[in-house]
């Protein structure tokens, strides 16, 4: 018997109103925390688009710019907990179909398409702790959607560091220095990369990879995540 999967009746994941396809009704689509007007480096909600922020004109970031499509907030941040702290993965993989929607708009609005996806390798204490590594399961999605290539071998964790959670900013930089390494045989030089995470909060991490990566050659660094904290307040 031939099984019928057009059969299987949808329902959304935030209400579970029957839908047609997808992940979302559409009234939850609307309502999701899209990211708006931000920074056009770092991807800081602002009231505006298209300009930087006071940071990035203050200490320029070493990577080129960040694409994400939501802010971190509900219920984007708890779909992406329980990706995350509890192995739900199909919600991983609804919200990188989302993040790989925005790029294709993104790149047909004229973004350049990386030559690779880097996940942003994690500390081998957390894999051992939650089993799975999240940044490497999305950008596996995304290059499969986005026909790119992913490379989880360049980019090396050197060292286990505390946890960037509850640190500010100067701290999350220090905590990472010697953090990450390249891998003896990085083809790096005039190459254009994409790093792959889900949250981008201080961006310390993503600037300390794409330094490694520039002074090493790489042309360009951008940066892929699913949601943007905003500042603490806003």
């Amino acid at each position: 018997m031939v099984y019928k999967w057009l059969t299987i009746e949808q329902f959304c994941l935030l209400c579970d109103e029957a839908i047609g396809d997808g992940a979302f009704c559409h009234a939850c689509e609307r309502e999701l925390p899209w990211l708006g007007g931000h920074c056009a480096i770092c991807a800081l909600p602002l009231p505006t688009a298209g300009l930087a922020c006071g940071e990035c004109l203050r200490h320029p970031p070493a990577y080129d710019r960040v694409e994400v499509p939501w802010r971190f907030a509900f219920p984007v941040d708890t779909l992406i907990n329980r990706f995350k702290h509890q192995a739900r993965w199909p919600l991983g993989r609804v919200l990188a179909d989302g993040l790989a929607g925005h790029l294709r708009h993104a790149f047909g609005e004229g973004l350049e398409r990386p030559d690779a996806l880097l996940p942003v390798p994690l500390a081998r204490r957390r894999l051992r702790q939650r089993g799975f590594d999240q940044a490497r399961m999305l950008a596996a999605w995304l290059g499969a959607s986005l026909a790119l290539p992913v490379d989880t071998s360049l980019l090396r964790r050197s060292q286990d560091t505390a946890p960037q959670q509850g640190l500010d900013a100067a701290s999350r930089r220090r905590n990472l220095r010697h953090a990450f390494t390249l891998a003896s045989d990085a083809q790096v030089r005039e190459r254009h990369f994409a790093l792959v995470d889900d949250v981008l909060t201080t961006g310390a991490t993503a600037s300390t990879l794409a330094r490694l990566l520039k002074r090493a050659g790489a042309a360009r660094v951008d940066v892929y995540c699913l949601a943007r904290t905003p500042k603490p307040g806003d």
